[in-house]
């Protein structure tokens, strides 16, 4: 198929690497895999876990676990504090499947213990250093008052504790990611202590791409929820998670322009496309995605003296050496890898896979096609 617009494509052998090896680094410490769908948000991707016989998912909203249980999937967290104005859709869900949802206050839980017809999954989300939301480990003030309430209704079903290690996206050393990591189990292992003899089966639940996949141990918890792992891309080979030969998406995009005079190439792809999602350099200039060449079967790694190195909407502006620059001309496709694969798939509406097959988006799907379970 001759590709004419900006087109997400997608390495399927790749991707069944990155799956593969998350799934045997959990079998090899002992923990659960429950893989965040929120990356990839594609049927037919998720179907490639069945494959490693992964059969609990985790997502960022309701509309994501009705897309997913619509496709079979029975066992779905919601790894996004409840919005308790959503109440209708968690109860038509927890009717089909077994529906787990984040707690971060006493409100949230008072209102879900109220408006749920059906039983559903309570984890309390912990906050052990990120900052973003969650309930301090220290505070068991709020805790107990949490988790009392949870205790008095007969719909909520206390799972037990998770957390999200969202700053180990702003780490490059190895020994920073371990003690985020070490620091979050000890806190979580210290709240099993306090809890296990109300609830013996609580369970600890922990996620994120850079700890998954760069550290080796991963025990101390009962399951990992990392997402980025299945396509990865520039900031986490940045990061250390990843070499480039596992980027597992690639934007093409066609050259719609050229300046010599700037060393400029002009292509058909701005921040509608890839986002705005930006790496910084160490001469504190930025770039946007990093520029391969394609194959027979894909892509290379990154070639030097051409980068993505400004977007507006539809633009994007890539700055190449006069070696690079001559290699391109108007008309022709051009390979990026992106800084953020989660937000350009999100973006992007779909995939196309190196052998040409089309697969779907969360995004690009109807809204008519996710109301009946």
């Amino acid at each position: 198929m001759r590709l004419t617009t900006p087109t997400l494509l997608l390495d399927k052998k790749k991707t069944l690497n990155n799956i593969r090896r998350m799934v045997q680094k959990a079998k090899e410490n002992g923990v659960r895999l429950r893989p965040h769908f929120k990356t990839h948000q594609s049927a037919q991707v998720g179907a490639w876990f069945r494959e490693y016989n992964v059969d609990a998912i985790t997502v960022s909203s309701l509309k994501m676990a009705r897309y997913f249980a619509n496709q079979g999937w029975k066992d779905i967290m919601v790894a996004f504090p409840a919005n308790v104005l959503e109440m209708d859709s968690m109860n038509e869900l927890a009717a089909h499947i077994k529906l787990h949802v984040l707690a971060v206050n006493v409100e949230t839980v008072e209102a879900l213990a109220i408006g749920l017809k059906h039983p559903v999954q309570i984890w309390v989300k912990i906050d052990t250093g990120y900052r973003r939301t969650g309930v301090l480990a220290n505070d068991h003030k709020a805790l107990d008052t949490i988790i009392q309430k949870i205790k008095e209704s007969d719909k909520l079903q206390f799972a037990g504790f998770v957390v999200h290690d969202g700053h180990t996206y702003k780490q490059t050393d190895v020994y920073a990611i371990q003690t985020i990591h070490n620091t979050s189990v000890y806190l979580l292992q210290l709240l099993r202590e306090r809890y296990i003899g109300q609830f013996p089966n609580l369970q600890l639940s922990i996620g994120d791409t850079p700890s998954c996949s760069i550290l080796d141990t991963l025990t101390g918890v009962d399951e990992i929820r990392p997402g980025n792992f299945v396509f990865y891309d520039v900031m986490q080979q940045r990061i250390g998670s990843c070499s480039f030969d596992d980027v597992a998406v690639c934007m093409a995009c066609p050259v719609v322009a050229k300046h010599p005079n700037r060393g400029e190439i002009i292509i058909y792809g701005g921040s509608v496309h890839f986002s705005k999602d930006a790496l910084p350099l160490e001469d504190s200039s930025v770039i946007y995605g990093r520029v391969v060449e394609f194959t027979n079967d894909g892509w290379t790694t990154p070639v030097n003296g051409i980068d993505l190195v400004s977007l507006s909407q539809e633009h994007g502006v890539i700055k190449a050496s006069p070696e690079q620059f001559e290699k391109y001309h108007i008309g022709d496709m051009i390979g990026i890898l992106p800084v953020h694969s989660c937000l350009t798939a999100d973006l992007m509406r779909g995939y196309m896979t190196t052998d040409g097959e089309i697969l779907e988006h969360l995004s690009g799907v109807p809204q008519r096609e996710l109301e009946i379970l």
